[in-house]
């Protein structure tokens, strides 16, 4: 991505920021793993977002007054000690090429309360302007009653500053990631292409025998040989049975002669992410039973994939692939009534993809253009050991879709006469 990008993304959270207001956003710092480890670092996305910056420790400043936004970049100062043991650190002119914000706007981490307070909140000849009244922070919470962490990581001014009114700069954020451009589109797609080499190396690979694990390690071997930095979110790979647990990450059970495997993974290129499942015979060849499983959760993965256009809703999209579920279950004589699909499929038609693989945003809006959602039916028959998802991503157009994973192969004859080879 290029710096331009990133700087009309904060021009566009600006315009929708109060007037007399700022911003703090937080780059995030690895958590503690156990004496002397952490956990690996993963980029806030909401900063990555405005920044295109994947540093630990960094803060951006965002302020607003009238028709005049300020922008400021604070970042850890290169040491001598820092490069030898940790690696280079970025310099003030890197983090400028990358953000797009001016050199003489980037500060170090040591001056961040100074700046704040002498030329933020202070009504002084070093202010950049009036007061500001509001504070936007990001105020996701995980957890329900849990602190959103910016409200620790900002606490010192928070509490220093009480006449401060805290926004969820969240309400601004979620609708502008919401809609992505051609560029995020074509991370995204691009991310999907690592995701489908890694799904062929493992249906080229797997057998009756093998151990779950090792096709989970087959996969992130393959998308990061093919550039990718690495997995999405943790990956599924549930043999027979285990294929009905929805998020089953265990992942190292054998194998059997005759089971499907599921495989529910993705790649990420730039910090954008896919999110595909495929399921497949492990011996190659579906028995007649599973092909009828397979064919229904087929036929609506594509019917839902033709609806798809601008006014859709999700509630439209989940409706009709519940309806049809529901209806194909019953001729297979599984259930007699509809409402009784529960039994079988218990989980949404899909969500939204993006820098989040649940990506934030409304889901009660109808469909737009630039709005990239999975679509992902599935039925799970415990008792016989079988569970089908069958999951594509695809992107709302003007006129319609484009399903960006259309070339990872799905069809019943197409997945049997690859596993042939």
């Amino acid at each position: 991505m290029k710096n331009i990008d990133f700087i009309k993304r904060r021009a566009a959270f600006s315009k929708e920021m109060k007037d007399d207001s700022f911003a703090l956003l937080y780059s995030g710092k690895a958590p503690f793993k156990s004496k002397d480890q952490n956990y690996p670092f993963t980029i806030n996305r909401n900063f990555y977002y405005l920044t295109g910056l994947r540093r630990e420790n960094f803060s951006l400043l965002l302020l607003k007054h009238g028709d005049k936004h300020f922008e400021f970049l604070f970042i850890e100062e290169p040491s001598d000690y820092a490069t030898k043991w940790l690696g280079s650190r970025l310099t003030k002119e890197e983090a400028s090429e990358i953000s797009g914000i001016a050199n003489e706007n980037i500060y170090y981490v040591t001056d961040f309360d100074a700046f704040i307070h002498n030329r933020v909140l202070m009504d002084s000849r070093y202010a950049l302007s009036k007061v500001p009244s509001h504070l936007y922070l990001d105020l996701f919470r995980q957890y329900v009653m849990e602190e959103p962490a910016s409200m620790t990581t900002f606490k010192k001014i928070i509490n220093s500053y009480p006449e401060l009114k805290i926004k969820d700069a969240n309400s601004i954020l979620d609708e502008l990631r919401r809609l992505k451009n051609d560029t995020e589109a074509e991370e995204i797609r691009k991310a999907i292409g690592y995701t489908n080499k890694g799904i062929l190396a493992m249906m080229h690979q797997v057998h009756v025998g093998m151990n779950e694990r090792e096709l989970e390690s087959l996969f992130e071997y393959t998308i990061k040989n093919a550039g990718s930095k690495g997995i999405s979110f943790g990956t599924i790979i549930a043999s027979g049975k285990n294929a009905t647990v929805l998020h089953y990450e265990d992942n190292n059970c054998i194998i059997q002669d005759g089971n499907l495997v599921l495989t529910d993974l993705g790649a990420l290129s730039n910090e954008y992410a896919a999110d595909i499942t495929r399921t497949y015979p492990a011996n190659g060849k579906f028995t007649e039973t599973q092909k009828k499983y397979y064919q229904l959760v087929l036929d609506v993965n594509k019917e839902i994939i033709s609806m798809i256009k601008p006014k859709v809703t999700l509630a439209d999209l989940n409706a009709k692939a519940s309806e049809m579920l529901a209806e194909g279950m019953i001729k297979l004589g599984k259930i007699k009534e509809k409402s009784e699909i529960t039994k079988y499929y218990y989980h949404g038609i899909g969500h939204y993809l993006g820098l989040d693989v649940h990506d934030v945003g409304t889901y009660s809006k109808a469909l737009e253009p630039g709005v990239v959602l999975t679509v992902e039916p599935g039925i799970y028959v415990s008792e016989e050991g079988i569970g089908i998802r069958i999951e594509d991503n695809v992107l709302v157009t003007s006129d319609g879709h484009d399903n960006l994973s259309k070339e990872i192969i799905k069809e019943i004859k197409d997945i049997e006469a690859f596993m042939k080879k």
